[in-house]
């Protein structure tokens, strides 16, 4: 199909992806006032991420299964309103375990979108277009890393942590159902992962490469992103509302990153563009470990630029695995595994080594590691 017939879908699907991402970052930069409520270390914070990595983890293992029974249209309204009833669930928690269900909670929910809005982005416009379509998804989260942080100092104007996640609730449960009523595409089942289709999955190299791949480009992005605020807090001595909106501003770039990447990747491919991400990437990553004084802010600015240009490439080349019905299994298996890696443990262990009396050092063997699989994406084929 055209691909600007198609755009205004596009971006409701943005949209609605914006919500479901800014649900799993938004209490990032709020972390500083909840330790503070909560009483919490450095570590216990960091264990949120990886509950909700935990959550996503399992809910995009079983998306297939639900977009299976009732449409990738109708998976896509649940997990909208399923977002918002766990993010007012989680403003109304008063203890750290019910904190930590509600985490778990946002992950289940947020994690059945992911492969259902894919599928429906990718059946919308022709392959050929694949690049430029996943790259204007792919705003979404470049977006939200842009505005959780701005948005949170300013809604916390007016209310307290509590009151900002209210909001962020209301909000994806009402962009539900305009989408279940207005939304098109997504009108098919989906493929649950039978025993065949992940046979071949799992025979192929490039899967599990993809899913290394996915790991660290996940890292590179959410995994410091979540912990950078209190690193630029603690370690840095920035005050909150500072590092909140130096974060938030050097996360402007990468909207206009994402779509660079998916012109790029339809221009020399996924394998070369994944290769210059990842390089760059890492070794920006690691400087921002060591950095201080005026570097810190500028590497705060630099290592994001490059970062969020993994995801049209890296969705490009998944959706180029296996058969075609076995799409949304591809991406339900790989993406998973690299948000409980990336998006989990890369956190937890740059809380620990904040305990430990050191972000920066978590932050720059985190980098060493994206910086190793920029080699690796030389292994990769696809079809």
């Amino acid at each position: 199909m055209v691909f600007m017939a198609q755009f205004g879908q596009l971006l409701f699907l943005a949209l609605i992806f914006f919500l479901n991402f800014m649900a799993r970052i938004s209490t990032s930069p709020l972390m500083p006032q909840i330790e503070m409520d909560l009483k919490l270390d450095h570590a216990q914070a960091g264990s949120f991420f990886l509950i909700i990595s935990a959550g996503y983890f399992v809910a995009l293992l079983g998306s297939g299964f639900v977009s299976s029974r009732i449409t990738h249209k109708k998976t896509i309204v649940v997990s909208a309103l399923s977002v918002g009833s766990a993010l007012i669930a989680l403003s109304l928690s008063q203890s750290l375990f019910t904190m930590r269900l509600c985490f778990l909670m946002t992950g289940l929910a947020t994690g059945i979108y992911l492969p259902s809005g894919i599928a429906t982005l990718t059946s919308l416009v022709d392959q050929k277009h694949w690049g430029k379509a996943i790259a204007v998804h792919e705003l979404a989260p470049n977006a939200s890393f842009v505005a959780a942080p701005l948005l949170a100092e300013g809604l916390m104007g007016w209310f307290s942590w509590r009151g900002v996640l209210v909001c962020l609730g209301i909000s994806s449960g009402l962009v539900g159902i305009a989408f279940g009523i207005l939304g098109k595409g997504g009108r098919f089942h989906g493929e649950a992962p039978g025993l065949s289709v992940i046979n071949a999955l799992v025979r192929e190299p490039a899967f599990w490469i993809m899913t290394v791949l996915f790991s660290l480009g996940i890292a590179a992005t959410l995994g410091i992103y979540t912990m950078l605020p209190l690193f630029l807090v603690v370690e840095k001595g920035m005050t909150r509302g500072w590092a909140n909106s130096l974060v938030g501003l050097s996360r402007i770039s990468g909207v206009f990153m994402a779509m660079v990447a998916g012109l790029i990747n339809d221009w020399i491919g996924p394998k070369k563009t994944m290769f210059a991400v990842f390089f760059v990437t890492g070794l920006l990553s690691m400087a921002l470990g060591v950095v201080s004084g005026p570097w810190t802010a500028l590497m705060v600015f630099l290592q994001p630029l490059l970062a969020v240009c993994f995801f049209p490439p890296g969705f490009a080349a998944l959706s180029s695995i296996g058969p075609s019905r076995a799409r949304n299994v591809a991406v339900s298996f790989a993406v998973p595994m690299g948000f409980v890696l990336g998006g989990g443990l890369i956190p937890f262990m740059i809380g620990v080594a904040g305990d430990m009396g050191s972000f920066g050092m978590g932050i720059s063997i985190s980098g060493g590691l994206i910086f190793v699989g920029s080699f690796l994406t030389l292994k990769l084929k696809t079809r």
